[in-house]
């Protein structure tokens, strides 16, 4: 018999399963906190009673994460996580310390399918999605080791998490939830490459987190040779999106622009990125391009990055530049990847 996956339940779900059990209705609230606490067995309910967890322990199992590799940036104390999962599998996530809080980047996917040229993550293409539930256990592993509460979560790692959509939706309502680890949506920013049908579907939900558009070009001719996706969903039709998107949740967009040497760096494509998102209430985040060892892009000086900001400004876009942290680490955006020992076969195509 298959084993279920209890962590990734609801509380409804889980209270409904335990309620199938001839338990009282109680213990399901009692087991999920456990569950959010990031235990990694049941004997560790020391208020459910033993007969109970026998059974919990031969009908499903609890989801986790195992540190392998875990490497700690004197520069600036980021934390970047290699995992092991269930089947052999790996991911890396990261830790983030700032003025505010912690916050932690999590994959959603083992590898990714984009197959943006700039990324690290995608290189072997996607093996598999990650259930909901290893994408708590990502928070709470950190959470647990370093003995902190995160406060943050961007989904920024490994993968699309539009790609994996009913999966991040359901790890949206576990990590908010009041009776859980109780993270506001708020708090939560979701990055995709530009999966217009997922931004469609996602606007239905109005979420108050913050949507994160992988741009990084101002028109098709220059992204085309960046992103994949764009050959599906063009500039255009993934700003309409945007644009629709804004319009049903009212909610702030912010534009990830990862800044490459002779790419996209000009003033012209400064320009013609203001005006193509004028009338979008929006913030350009610029990233200078992080060193990847399969391509040769380079990032531009700091003057000229400064510039290009200034630019956008002066064109009325409100823009600034990430700080860039786990650099020494290779923990900052697109040097996540998958630590497997062979590569498997995939559907990459999108």
């Amino acid at each position: 018999m298959e084993k279920i996956d209890i962590r990734s339940f609801d509380l409804k779900e889980l209270s409904e399963f335990i309620c199938g059990l001839s338990q009282p209705k109680f213990r399901a609230k009692q087991i999920f906190k456990w569950l959010q606490s990031g235990i990694e067995d049941f004997s560790q309910m020391t208020n459910i009673p033993n007969d109970l967890r026998q059974v919990l322990s031969e009908k499903c199992y609890i989801a986790n994460v195992k540190i392998v590799k875990k490497f700690v940036s004197k520069i600036d104390g980021t934390v970047k996580y290699v995992y092991e999962l269930f089947d052999g599998e790996y991911i890396e996530s990261v830790l983030m310390k700032y003025e505010h809080g912690y916050t932690v980047c999590i994959s959603t996917q083992v590898g990714c399918r984009m197959g943006c040229s700039f990324c690290a993550s995608g290189l072997d293409g996607l093996l598999r999605n990650l259930t909901a539930s290893e994408m708590l256990a990502q928070i709470t592993k950190a959470q647990t080791d370093n003995n902190i509460r995160v406060s943050n979560v961007v989904m920024m790692g490994m993968g699309e998490p539009l790609d994996n959509f009913e999966n991040s939706v359901k790890f949206l309502r576990l990590v908010s939830c009041d009776e859980g680890l109780n993270i506001g949506l708020r708090h939560i920013s979701l990055s995709t490459s530009g999966v217009v049908s997922g931004i469609e579907k996602l606007a239905n939900y109005n979420f108050p987190i913050t949507l994160s558009i992988s741009l990084h070009a101002p028109n098709d001719t220059i992204r085309n040779t960046m992103m994949r996706v764009n050959k599906k969903w063009n500039v255009e039709t993934l700003l309409n999106a945007c644009r629709q998107y804004q319009k049903v949740t009212s909610r702030r967009i912010s534009f990830e622009y990862a800044l490459i040497e002779g790419v996209n760096d000009s003033f012209q494509c400064a320009d013609e990125l203001a005006k193509r998102l004028k009338g979008i209430m929006c913030h350009v985040n610029l990233i200078p391009a992080n060193p990847v060892k399969e391509n040769s892009f380079k990032k531009p000086n700091h003057d000229k990055i400064m510039r290009f900001k200034e630019r956008l400004i002066y064109n009325g876009i409100n823009a600034t530049v990430r700080r860039t942290l786990g650099a020494d680490i290779d923990a900052s955006c697109g040097q996540l990847r998958r630590k497997a020992k062979e590569v498997l076969t995939y559907d990459n195509s999108l």
